[in-house]
């Protein structure tokens, strides 16, 4: 007789009553629920979105926000003192000087040099001084003023810069050391009972002109030579490693001088130095309050640095590009190119330094990287898993910027998509090479796809790429670094990586690097790379890499898919989709007649988009598929707004599932028919159907239901078989989903039955941890098993289970007695 699983006739009783209940209670929830969504629709103005309004440029080239053409930096001398201590204004400042050198490569009589709340000292009576480097002497500066609205240095000259002609702009100047989290500026913590000053840096976007006069956009890139006169008691780090510390007595006061090696080519948003007290682990170098690493809370960060590197050092085929600790110091900070990928070792690698003070959750400076305290710092005793996490992801994504973004760095801030999206999937790459047992690549799907398709299918939303013309202002500059830049860049680039193959992807990305290295591209190079990097017979070649550079190989003409079928399209015309237009397509699927159509998903139907979409809001969608009978070994691409794919044709009780482990960045829908096989499945074997896809089809469902595609009563028909499922994903969707449906119901009449619904569904998961954990006295192994235990305990307590009720007082009644015990 076959092996089955058998159940007493009482017990089969008692659960049949319980699934008539569910079935009652789904029904009733289903009524109300849009009952209420109908009462809550909103009468007002249908939510629109405007495509962005210019005005005529100005006249006067200082009235504009961008930069001329004119000129070109190729260098910087720049020497800063800050002042740790206030001065009879009470006020921390920083004085500095700056030479800058430049190329003229237009004639102007112009120069327009960033500057911002900066004080300048006259010479001559001027704001700087110009000297000629060889030829003809330079043109006499006629006037200088500050041009604050447009945040210029402006001189004006007797007579016009000569094409090709080389120029050095000097200056000096004070600032504000203000505790404003931008550009040079101050920040504090207290060790013991004495409040210690940090002067620490924020460029990025637009900062860097706070700090000294330059040509502060991205593609401005140019040599830093850093000097810094700090106290003697202090340490000054900066992206490259000092080359000399020297003594000097300044106002009857011991100062040090440290200078540090001239950096390769890089744009001023990635220049960062500090001057702190602060104390590192070597030698891979983490920093911090002295306090916070002699109680050991920098040893996971140096722990998982050297593997994420390692990672990346062989995922670009390029070392890491800059001489810091365990490299190469003092003379060879100025070689030209970084080195070649090395075999594994503890790499050379950045400084990474935690402050007190920070804005954003981190700042890739090439060689210098800063971080809030709580995603470098880990405290073993009191931090949490998520603590965990949090510190090996955003490690992993500031070191992928290192190359991808510092080495190659996009030509404008319209781009910065693929700057940040690229490093918000690779970081899942960097941190399961560190956190191997964690399956973290897998996360992506919950922390940035379904998190920010809520916000995409606004008609509010915005494409990943603007024109250069919409992208002007500072204030411009900072809005665009949202959740759509972040999250849906990496969601398409995880999905572009899925077609082609990680392989063909990593290749293609490779070439990118080494022919852009040092210089700044557009996000179309990058679709070039990708579909000159042909599969298998690229592969097979296995080239030794060839120097940063131009390249010297032929590239293969046609890329194909990881299934070796080449696209319907070019790379760029199917990614200029995705990247040129906002929002995504729900694709819906007859499986009666294999009928497969797109549409615009947006989560208020009603509302009306006004941004225009050169492709009518229309995709080229790349759709896997699997079947009750296994999985298809090729993928359909729907170029249409509907087509008919025979393989989509299946008959009862068989059912289709699209969007294999949600590698598309698309919602999908099916005919009823095939919905009720789907929901059938998960009822009887779950376990069938991947993990990532059972959590799919429950916010699938759910946000079709909230857009009226799809009754409600399917969609919470979807959480029925959680009572078997302890696997997280499918958890925290669910929680997510049913805690929108708990706000649209909790003053209604069901929200009772809503109540002991949810509990009948989580307690067996309840009492799966309780086992697992001996009774609560051990940790599970898994990071997945960790945060699904917190979501047992946390819904079993919040729906009013007692025995979860008992174990919170319990363990609070434990913590109480003895505070030091975090149970």
């Amino acid at each position: 007789m076959a092996a089955g699983f058998f159940i007493s006739k009482s017990v089969g009783a008692v659960a049949i009553v319980l699934g008539l209940g569910a079935v009652a209670t789904i029904i009733a929830l289903s009524v109300v629920y849009a009952q209420e969504k109908s009462r809550s629709a909103a009468p007002a103005a249908p939510a629109t979105t405007a495509a962005p309004t210019t005005t005529a440029a100005p006249n006067n080239i200082w009235n504009r926000w961008r930069l001329p053409t004119t000129l070109k930096p190729e260098s910087y001398e720049v020497t800063l003192r800050p002042f740790l201590k206030p001065n009879q204004e009470q006020m921390y400042i920083f004085t500095g000087n700056s030479t800058v050198t430049f190329v003229c490569e237009e004639p102007t009589d112009i120069i327009l040099i960033h500057s911002k709340k900066l004080n300048y000292t006259l010479q001559g009576g001027f704001h700087a001084s110009l000297q000629a480097l060889g030829g003809s002497g330079a043109p006499a500066i006629t006037r200088t003023w500050l041009e604050a609205p447009t945040q210029y240095l402006v001189v004006q000259l007797a007579a016009q810069l000569q094409r090709g002609q080389r120029y050095r702009l000097v200056s000096s100047f004070t600032g504000e050391l203000a505790d404003d989290l931008a550009g040079f500026y101050r920040s504090e913590y207290v060790d013991g009972t004495e409040t210690k000053v940090v002067a620490t840096t924020q460029m990025q976007a637009a900062d860097a002109r706070k700090a000294f006069p330059c040509f502060d956009e991205p593609a401005m890139k140019a040599n830093f030579t850093v000097t810094i006169i700090h106290p003697s008691d202090h340490l000054a780090i900066s992206n490259m490693p000092a080359t000399s510390t020297r003594m000097l007595q300044l106002d009857g006061e011991s100062w040090n001088v440290t200078e540090f090696a001239t950096t390769p080519k890089m744009s001023t948003y990635l220049l960062a130095f500090i001057v702190s007290q602060f104390r590192s682990i070597e030698s891979i170098r983490i920093w911090g309050r002295p306090q916070a690493i002699d109680e050991g809370q920098g040893e996971y960060a140096l722990n998982v640095t050297g593997p994420i590197l390692n990672f990346f050092e062989g995922h670009y085929n390029t070392a890491y590009p800059l001489p810091k600790s365990g490299g190469c110091h003092g003379g060879c900070g100025g070689r030209s190119e970084p080195r070649r990928a090395r075999p594994r070792h503890t790499p050379s690698t950045a400084d990474q330094v935690a402050l007190p003070d920070f804005n954003a959750g981190a700042m890739e400076n090439w060689g210098l990287v800063t971080y809030r305290e709580n995603s470098l710092l880990y405290d073993s005793t009191f931090s949490s898993i998520g603590n965990k996490e949090r510190v090996v992801t955003v490690i992993a994504h500031e070191l992928a910027h290192q190359w991808f973004g510092n080495l190659v760095t996009l030509r404008w801030w319209n781009d910065l998509w693929l700057n940040e999206g690229f490093a918000s999937y690779v970081e899942y790459l960097g941190a399961d090479s560190a956190e191997l047992s964690w399956g973290i690549r897998d996360l992506m799907v919950l922390n940035e796809l379904y998190a920010v398709m809520g916000t995409d299918a606004l008609a509010s939303s915005h494409p990943l790429s603007f024109s250069e013309d919409e992208i002007n202002t500072p204030a411009q500059i900072s809005e665009v670094f949202d959740s759509i830049a972040y999250s849906k860049g990496a969601s398409v680039l995880r999905m572009l990586s899925d077609f082609l193959s990680e392989d063909v992807f990593k290749e293609g990305l490779q070439s990118y690097l080494h022919t852009f290295a040092y210089g700044n591209t557009v996000y179309a190079d990058l679709w070039d790379h990708l579909q000159a990097v042909g599969a298998g017979q690229e592969r097979q070649w296995r080239r030794p890499p060839a120097p940063l550079g131009p390249s010297t190989h032929p590239l293969l003409p046609q890329a194909v898919d990881r299934h070796g079928r080449p696209p319907p399209a070019p790379i760029s015309t199917i990614m200029e989709r995705w990247t040129l237009q906002m929002g995504f397509p729900v694709v819906t699927v007859n499986t009666l007649d294999g009928t497969v159509s797109q549409r615009h998903f947006l989560l208020d139907p009603g509302s009306t988009v006004e941004r225009p979409s050169p492709f009518n809001y229309t995709w080229i969608v790349p759709i896997t598929w699997q079947t009750s009978g296994g999985s298809s070994n090729s993928i359909y691409w729907l170029q249409e707004v509907s087509d008919t794919h025979n393989e989509f044709r299946v008959s009862s009780p068989n059912w289709l599932l699209l969007n294999l482990n949600v590698s598309g960045y698309f919602r999908v829908n099916y005919n009823q028919e095939n919905w009720d096989q789907l929901l059938s499945q998960l009822s009887t074997n779950h376990q069938l159907i991947p993990v990532i896809n059972r959590a799919q089809i429950i916010d699938d469902a759910f946000n079709l239901a909230r857009a009226k595609y799809l009754n409600v009563t399917v969609a919470l028909n979807t959480t029925r078989f959680l009572d078997k499922e302890t696997e997280y994903m499918p958890w925290q969707v669910a929680l997510n989903n049913l805690a929108y449906l708990e706000l649209m119901l909790d003053r209604t009449e069901v929200f009772g039955a809503m109540t002991r619904y949810v509990q009948r569904q989580v307690l067996p998961l309840f009492e799966h941890y309780r086992q697992v954990t001996n009774n609560w006295t051990t940790i599970p192994s898994g990071l997945m098993d960790q945060y699904n235990e917190i979501n047992a305990i946390s819904t079993a307590c919040s729906y009013g289970i007692s025995e979860c009720q008992e174990l919170a007082s319990s363990l609070l009644a434990t913590w109480q007695s003895n505070v030091s015990n975090n149970p």
